[in-house]
C-alpha cells in the first residue's frame, strides 16, 4: 500500500538535495569549525554559507542569525534570554493563548519565578487584536511573543500591525515562525520583529536544527553557556551537517516557495470545499482566507478525532488531530478551545497538512475514504442519534 502523508505541519521528509548536501560533512568534512586547520576551516566556511542563505531568506544580516538545536530551543532562548537580560526594566511578558507549547511552557516557567505573564485571547478565527495588545502593555512590559501562523489551525497573524504596537511602546517583539519560514514570505523588517524562531525540519531540512534571528541591539542572555560558539550566544560545537542541510533547504525554498504555495493552496481549497460540502456537521477551524497554504483543520461532529486517525491509518493515510507535540494527551486542543469550540467539537478535530509531494490523486483518495470512515463511526455514535 502506498502511504499518503498529510502531516507536513508535524514534520517534513528531508529533500533529496538536502540529504546529498549533508552527507560529506559526516565523513571527509567532519572537522570542528572552531579549529584553525584546513578541515576545520572548511566546515566553518560551509556553516557560514548556510548562515548567509538563512539571512538572505529573512532579509537579515549574517551576524543576526544564531543556529540552535531546533525551534523549541529558539523560542526558549528568545523568551528567557530577554526576560533575564531586562529584569531591571520590568518583569512583564505578553503572549497569546494559542501559542506553541514551547512558548507557553517557557512563560509558565518564568511565571513561577516571579514574572507576570499576560495571555491574550483570540477571536473565533485565531487572530490577536492589536488593540487588546496595546491595552495589555504596561511600563513593566519587556517582551511580546506572538506566533506568525498557528501550527494547528493555520491562521496567519497580522504580525506587522501587532509588532508596530510593541515598537511604539519600546517593547521587544518575538515571533515563532516555525510554520511559515520557507512557505510564505518572512522578511523580518516587513514583519517588524526583533526575534524570529524557525526549525529546519518544517521546511524539508533535518531535525535537530533551528535558528533564532536576533535583531542587532537586542539585549538577551545566552540559554547555553560553554565554549562561546555563535559569537557567545549559543555555546556547543555546531551541528555542521544539520546546519548545511538547513542552508540547502532554505536555498530550495527561496527558488520554489511562491510556485509551491500556489500549487498547494489550490489543493487545500479543493479539500476544504469538498469536506464541508460532503460531510454533514463539519466546520472549518481557523481563518478562511488568512491561513497557511497547506493547512486544513476541520471539526467533524459526533466522531472522535483519534478514531478517525486510526481508521485513516488503516487506509494508509497519515494525518493529525492537532499539534503532534502533544498528540499523546487526552486533553482537547488548547488552540481550538481558545477559538470558542466546545470540548466535543475539539475532540472531533482533524488536521490535514499538505506538502511538496502531495498530489491531487492523494486528495481525491482522502475525499473517497474519509466520508466513509465518518459514516461508519457515526453509525456507532449515540450522540448523532440524540441529535436527530
Amino acid at each position: 500500500m502506498n502511504r499518503i502523508y498529510l502531516d507536513y505541519a508535524a514534520t517534513t521528509p528531508a529533500h533529496p538535495e538536502v540529504v546529498q548536501a549533508m552527507v560529506p560533512f559526516f565523513t571527509e568534512g567532519f572537522g570542528n569549525p572552531s579549529s584553525i586547520y584546513a578541515c576545520g576551516q572548511e566546515a566553518k566556511k560551509a556553516l557560514e554559507n548556510s548562515r548567509t542563505s538563512v539571512a538572505s531568506l529573512l532579509g537579515a544580516r549574517d551576524e543576526e542569525i544564531v543556529f540552535t538545536g531546533g525551534g523549541s530551543e529558539a523560542d526558549n532562548y528568545a523568551i528567557k534570554g530577554v526576560a533575564f537580560a531586562n529584569e531591571e526594566r520590568g518583569n512583564h511578558i505578553i503572549t497569546s493563548k494559542i501559542e506553541h507549547h514551547a512558548v507557553l511552557e517557557t512563560c509558565h516557567f518564568l511565571q513561577k519565578r516571579g514574572f507576570e505573564i499576560t495571555y491574550l485571547p483570540v477571536d473565533e478565527y485565531g487572530l490577536v487584536s492589536p488593540e487588546l495588545l496595546r491595552r495589555a502593555i504596561t511600563g513593566k512590559t519587556v517582551l511580546v511573543s506572538i506566533m506568525h501562523a498557528n501550527n494547528e489551525v493555520g491562521t496567519i497573524q497580522s504580525l506587522a500591525e501587532l509588532s508596530k504596537v510593541a515598537r511604539e511602546a519600546g517593547v521587544y517583539f518575538h515571533t515563532d515562525a516555525v510554520q511559515t519560514v520557507g512557505h510564505i514570505p518572512t522578511k523580518v523588517d516587513e514583519l517588524g520583529v526583533d526575534m524570529l524562531s524557525l526549525s529546519a525540519h518544517k521546511l524539508y531540512g533535518p531535525k535537530g536544527v533551528g535558528v533564532l534571528y536576533v535583531r542587532k541591539g537586542t539585549r538577551l542572555v545566552p540559554l547555553i553557556h560553554g565554549g562561546g560558539q555563535e559569537r557567545g550566544r549559543r555555546s556547543g560545537t555546531e551541528n555542521v551537517p544539520g546546519i548545511v542541510g538547513l542552508g540547502k533547504a532554505v536555498e530550495i525554498a527561496s527558488r520554489e516557495m511562491d510556485e509551491e504555495a500556489r500549487r498547494v493552496t489550490a489543493l487545500r481549497d479543493k479539500l476544504i470545499k469538498s469536506l464541508l460540502q460532503g460531510i454533514e456537521y463539519t466546520r472549518l477551524n481557523g481563518h478562511p482566507q488568512q491561513r497557511l497554504p497547506n493547512n486544513v483543520n476541520v471539526s467533524i461532529s459526533f466522531v472522535e478525532g483519534e478514531s478517525m486517525l486510526l481508521n485513516l491509518d488503516f487506509e494508509g493515510i497519515c494525518a493529525s488531530t492537532g499539534s503532534a507535540c502533544s498528540s499523546g494527551s487526552l486533553e482537547p486542543s488548547h488552540v481550538l478551545l481558545s477559538l470558542g469550540l466546545s470540548h466535543e467539537q475539539a475532540h472531533g478535530s482533524l488536521r490535514l497538512s499538505l506538502g511538496k509531494w502531495t498530489t491531487e490523486e492523494e486528495i481525491d483518495r482522502v475525499l473517497e475514504v474519509l466520508p466513509r470512515i465518518v459514516g461508519k463511526l457515526r453509525a456507532m455514535s449515540p450522540l448523532l442519534k440524540n441529535k436527530k
